[in-house]
């Protein structure tokens, strides 16, 4: 058993800000990781973090923008939190050593969709990994911070009305943790519902699925962000599929059909710096017209190219193709859940010291479709005001719960990867980018027969874990786009 004042279930963004925060005010906390620390959506953050820095920026209109892009659905003050707070949580990242890209002794700022003025920080192409870099470095030095890689949560555990810890698989082996003051779920997203995604391995939901059996109010979940520009690879898919950052496209690069048309331009007046619903559509949309894939020409960017991208030219180099001189095969992909566990604006759910924050939370900063590089920024403000409303908490001595019972006959790797991938093509096909009511009530009826297959009983490993959490969210995706009956940001329905 380990016991901790504060326990942070995912070591992304969200959970390394609030751990920063504990670490400080030199409280102990303790980070439970699926895989190794850095294995996170975090880290593939390509592009950058939204903040109004220059000097032609401010907030207001980092929040008009926001509310734009969310299509009349985001919550005004939790947005204003958002775009008021950012700059000084950037400030403080930087001064923790953060190295963003800069020209001269200016950061240099670039524009990504539904922006209004030049506002992404980025360090190149990788800006998710620098800032976990930063945030990670300290708290691996501080005596008051303990990682648990490797390690799966299966259960939260409530005493009364309050959640003291939780039940996991810590390198395979039943482990229990319990906090003196507060558990905050910082897990991520849940793109692996998805036959195709950009998220990594470990985003199957699990936050999302624990505080639902917790009884936390789930929401928004039809609200799934498909990102425009993935490389394409036909039928031969890794389990995340390489994300071709939108700032490519806010720097000049022009979307292309296999005749070498332009054909964005036809579907919006803003073309390729539409927002992502509407060029993720649209590209859905062209494929489908002319049974071809479509390609992301970077040749107006060719003389910058290498060091402004190298991850994706390095990345273009592996698939066997030259972007200097040759257009790169794109497709949409799941990205981001703009729905999840329903907070406050200081992360708190439902039940007593049990916080969310991140990706995994929904407040409606993001509405129906989030406003790009607004994410790692939502991480690391609501990170941070989560784990200061946590500190108040008076500590208390959690009473240890008896181990779940495990016993059972474990499901067979085999099964669970076969209904894994069952799970993934249902929601794929009938809750992907374009849905429909009929569709919808299939992947509904498909599910529910898949359900049958799973023992009831407590998971016996992490991958039955996982499997019960893609099921679990892939039936909340489906309930709530089947709940809201008309098209609003990215949940769009075909009549």
């Amino acid at each position: 058993m380990y016991i901790t004042d504060h326990l942070i279930i995912g070591s992304g963004i969200a959970g390394l800000s609030a751990a920063q925060v504990f670490i400080k005010q030199k409280e102990s906390v303790g980070i439970i990781s699926k895989s190794n620390i850095y294995e996170g959506s975090t880290s593939y953050a390509q592009g950058g973090i939204a903040v109004a820095f220059q000097d032609d920026d401010t907030p207001i209109y980092h929040f008009e923008d926001t509310l734009q892009a969310g299509a009349g659905l985001c919550d005004e003050k939790a947005v204003k939190i958002l775009v008021e707070e950012g700059p000084e949580r950037v400030k403080e990242l930087i001064n923790l050593g953060a190295d963003f890209d800069k020209q001269g002794a200016k950061f240099d700022l670039t524009k990504e969709a539904a922006h209004s003025k030049r506002r992404i920080l980025h360090a190149k192409d990788a800006t998710g990994k620098e800032i976990e870099k930063t945030l990670g470095k300290g708290l691996k030095e501080s005596a008051y911070c303990q990682f648990f890689p490797n390690t799966c949560v299966i259960k939260l555990i409530q005493d009364q009305d309050t959640c003291v810890g939780c039940w996991a698989f810590h390198e395979e082996k039943p482990t229990l943790f319990m906090a003196r003051k507060s558990v905050l779920i910082a897990t991520g997203g849940c793109g692996q519902i998805f036959q195709f995604t950009t998220n990594p391995a470990v985003a199957t939901g699990d936050g999302i699925a624990l505080a639902h059996h917790l009884g936390c109010r789930i929401m928004d979940m039809e609200f799934i962000q498909f990102h425009p520009t993935t490389l394409y690879t036909g039928d031969k898919k890794p389990i995340s599929i390489f994300l071709i950052t939108e700032a490519i496209r806010g720097e000049g690069a022009l979307l292309r059909n296999h005749l070498g048309k332009r054909f964005m331009p036809d579907y919006h007046a803003d073309a390729e710096l539409a927002p992502r619903d509407i060029v993720a559509r649209s590209i859905f949309f062209e494929m489908q017209k002319t049974q071809h894939p479509v390609f992301l020409d970077v040749t107006p960017l060719k003389s910058h190219l290498k060091t402004r991208f190298p991850t994706v030219y390095e990345r273009a180099l592996k698939a066997s193709i030259n972007p200097l001189t040759e257009m790169i095969p794109v497709a949409p992909a799941a990205h981001y859940c703009m729905g999840g566990i329903e907070t406050s604006v200081f992360g708190q759910t439902k039940i007593k010291r049990l916080y969310a924050a991140g990706e995994v939370a929904c407040l409606r900063i993001h509405g129906a479709n989030r406003l790009a590089s607004n994410s790692l920024l939502e991480g690391l403000v609501f990170g941070h005001r989560a784990a200061h409303h946590a500190l108040n908490l008076d500590p208390r001595i959690p009473t240890p719960e008896k181990m779940p019972d495990l016993k059972g006959v474990l499901i067979d790797e085999k099964q669970l990867r076969m209904l894994q991938e069952d799970i993934k093509k249902i929601l794929w096909n009938h809750a992907g980018i374009v849905r429909s009511l009929t569709g919808l009530n299939q992947a509904k009826q498909q599910l529910e027969t898949l359900s049958q297959t799973l023992p009831q009983r407590f998971p016996l490993s992490s991958l039955e874990s996982e499997t019960v959490s893609l099921l679990k969210v892939g039936q909340l995706v489906v309930q709530a786009a089947l709940e809201r009956k008309e098209s609003l940001g990215a949940h769009f329905i075909q009549q």
